[in-house]
Formats: C-alpha cells, sequence, structure tokens
C-alpha cells in the first residue's frame, strides 16, 4: 500500500514540474494518437483474452482526452480500425471491436457537458449497421462543442487521396476540360479540400506501445506532423506520458524557431 501511495505523490510531482516546462511553449493544436497495445498489455498483466485490453484501451481514451483538453489541445485524432484491420484481423476480435464503437465510446462522448465533438473519417459502410447508426447519433448529439474528436473507422489511407484526386479531376471534367488540362491543372490544395476528415494538419503524433512507424495514419495530415514514439502499451499511457510528449513537440518547434 506505502509503495502505492509513494508512486502515486511520485507522479503527480513529475505531473506538476511537466506542466511547468510546458509554460511558454508551443503546444500543438491537432494531436493525432495511434492507441497500440492493448492486447500486449492484457498479456501483461496476466489476462490471455484480447477483448480485456481492448475494452480497457476504449475506456482510456476518455481518460486521455480529459488531459489532452486540460493542456489546451483542441483536436485529436484517433485511429481506431484501418481497411486492413477490418479484413486482416479474426472474425470475433473485429466484432468485439464494433460493438465497442457502438457502445463505450459513443457512451462516454455523448455525456452531458462533454467538450468533443465527434467525427468519423473513413468508410462506415464497412462496420454493422448499428455500429455505423451509434456513431452517427454521436456525431449528430456532439455537434456544436469546442474541441474536436476524429475517429478513422474504415479508413483507407491510400483510398483516401486517390479519392480526392478523382473528385478533383471529375469536376475539371465537368467543366469541359481535357484529361491533360484537368492534370496540368491540379494543385494540392484541390486534393486538401477533398481529403476525409480531420479537416486540418495533425501537428503531433504520439504512438503507444514502442513500435515506431506510422501505418496509414492520415497520410496527407500526418505529413508534417512531428512524431513521439512511447514505450508503454495504450492502457497504460499515463498523464505524465502526454505531458512529455507535448513538451518534445514545444521543444522541437521552439528550436526551430530561434
Amino acid at each position: 500500500m506505502l509503495p502505492t501511495l509513494v508512486r502515486r505523490l511520485a507522479e503527480r510531482l513529475l505531473v506538476a514540474r511537466a506542466c511547468r516546462e510546458l509554460r511558454g511553449l508551443p503546444r500543438p493544436a491537432h494531436l493525432g494518437l495511434i492507441m497500440d497495445g492493448n492486447r500486449r498489455w492484457a498479456r501483461s498483466v496476466g489476462v490471455a483474452d484480447a477483448r480485456f485490453g481492448h475494452r480497457a484501451g476504449a475506456e482510456h481514451l476518455d481518460r486521455v482526452l480529459g488531459w489532452c483538453a486540460r493542456a489546451g489541445v483542441g483536436a485529436v485524432s484517433v485511429y481506431v480500425l484501418s481497411v486492413d484491420n477490418i479484413a486482416k484481423r479474426d472474425d470475433e476480435q473485429v466484432a468485439y471491436l464494433f460493438e465497442l464503437l457502438a457502445t463505450v465510446i459513443p457512451e462516454r462522448v455523448r455525456r452531458p457537458g462533454g467538450q468533443w465533438a465527434l467525427q468519423v473519417a473513413g468508410s462506415l459502410d464497412l462496420v454493422p449497421d448499428e455500429t455505423a447508426r451509434a456513431l452517427k447519433e454521436a456525431v449528430e448529439a456532439t455537434r456544436g462543442r469546442p474541441r474536436r474528436l476524429t475517429l478513422a473507422i474504415g479508413f483507407d489511407p491510400f483510398g483516401d487521396i486517390v479519392g480526392a484526386v478523382r473528385a478533383a479531376l471529375s469536376e475539371a471534367a465537368l467543366r469541359g476540360d481535357s484529361v491533360a488540362e484537368a492534370a496540368a491543372s491540379l494543385e494540392a490544395g484541390q486534393i486538401d479540400r477533398r481529403i476525409a476528415a480531420p479537416a486540418d494538419d495533425i501537428d503531433l503524433v504520439i504512438r503507444t506501445s514502442g513500435e515506431q512507424r506510422l501505418s496509414g495514419f492520415f497520410p496527407w495530415r500526418a505529413a508534417h506532423a512531428e512524431l513521439v514514439f512511447c514505450d508503454i502499451h495504450w492502457p497504460a499511457f499515463r498523464e505524465l506520458d502526454l505531458l512529455r510528449a507535448l513538451r518534445t513537440y514545444g521543444r522541437r518547434v521552439h528550436a526551430r524557431a530561434v
């Protein structure tokens, strides 16, 4: 009992110090989170059932969003399920993830007094009707809130960019432009306007569990993002870890500006 109390006190002191060190440093307006390590965390605490880890990870997102709001982050984008995740994971595991997306996350984000407006990036045609309905209702219920939460669900990173290019070229064709004219006039801004949510660039991407790759995480929006890789599994990710990542971001940006 005593070691636990000492550890908690020490962590609170470290959080307070990290907050002080953040003063005067640039903050990311838009944070990206790759919530990795749910299954490995479950095994590390002696539970073989991956569902235990996935539920803990889904519930932990609500806690982390509170820390983000307290730290002044106005937008958070989270990698939940890509097209590849849906196709490659076993049916039972995917079904449970869909259940969490229909219950835990919408229920938490919809609570009265919440700060986060929910958006979905990806194709809800790839998820069960019940899950899609719960997410759409949560989007409507949270519209107009001051902070923005974007969930990548059924997200295809390559298809997102290809679709934006196709839309821009189709618009040019409707104007009567030839293929050569449409291609010659195509600019990055035309693609940018047609990219799926989120609507603006991501400043910082944090990936947990020690993996050092982006795995197709919003490639257009994260093209210029700072990257921080954290060795802690997602359900064990602490406010201190978040603040340290924000501090790393602030110091990097500040160093480039001087």
